[in-house]
């Protein structure tokens, strides 16, 4: 059990790699919070979790209030005593040219994405420091961290922020143990990815087999979409590893898509 009675908050975890990584945690003996917008969903995935003899609690977080957040991470404490990994996944998708890109969608991309993974460390870290044991901060990236799209202009620029966002905390933490470092899955089949398919043939013109395989998958060495449990066994061992040795580092999960 690499992560036995380790607390680990995963946000946006009632679907898609959020509630992956919760199932492989709690596997692995963590006790988890799903933390989500939508707690009825939460619920559903703590329950599964609870059946296969595990630990975890439901709890709802709208990452961009700063209130919700403390609140949300506030309970956790309460019911496991601390914080030992946070997950900050909760993520959308918006795509425009930029000409057509509503301000309004600009500010939104970026509130849930950097403004969301900036709240919930900074509500998690005063408890990792307390604890004495430090702890892993794991933020979802994408190959849009180190790479750029068209129509993406707020989730490029956004996933591009979570890069410095990590090497600041891990240089913060390292004194006490705290690391940060982030994921970048390429395609994921996940509702998100699903939801730009017809979105993305609309704004290129091209039918949605063309976006799969001439967008979504053509600079992949194989064809094949990343999967949820590649995301999950990366964020694993992001969340166990046990020193300083990785921190402040950004692993790309992509069949190739992109390559360092």
């Amino acid at each position: 059990m690499k992560l036995q009675n380790k607390v680990c908050i995963v946000t946006g975890a009632a679907s898609g790699i959020g509630k992956e990584i919760a199932l492989t945690f709690a596997r692995e003996g963590g006790k988890v919070a799903i933390a989500d917008l939508n707690k009825e969903a939460a619920q559903l995935v703590a329950d599964e979790i609870v059946a296969a003899g595990g630990v975890a609690v439901a709890t709802a977080m709208d990452v961009t209030s700063e209130d919700q957040v403390n609140a949300a991470v506030a309970e956790v404490v309460a019911a496991y005593g601390g914080v030992d990994v946070l997950v900050s996944n909760a993520g959308i998708q918006i795509v425009h040219p930029i000409e057509e890109f509503p301000f309004a969608d600009w500010k939104k991309m970026l509130a849930i994405h950097l403004d969301g993974a900036f709240l919930t460390t900074k509500a998690c870290v005063p408890h990792m420091k307390a604890s004495g044991n430090g702890g892993s901060i794991i933020y979802m990236g994408s190959v849009h961290s180190k790479e750029a799209s068209v129509l993406k202009s707020a989730y490029v620029t956004a996933k591009h922020g979570l890069i410095g966002l990590c090497k600041t905390v891990a240089k913060e933490g390292g004194k006490v143990g705290i690391r940060a470092n982030v994921i970048c899955p390429g395609f994921v089949r996940t509702p998100l990815v699903e939801k730009q398919i017809p979105e993305q043939a609309k704004e290129l013109g091209i039918s949605e087999t063309d976006v799969i395989q001439k967008v979504m998958l053509k600079e992949t060495v194989d064809g094949e979409f990343t999967t949820v449990r590649d995301v999950a066994d990366v964020a694993l061992m992001f969340a166990s590893f046990n020193s300083n040795a990785l921190t402040g580092q950004s692993l790309v999960v992509s069949h190739g898509w992109f390559m360092q």
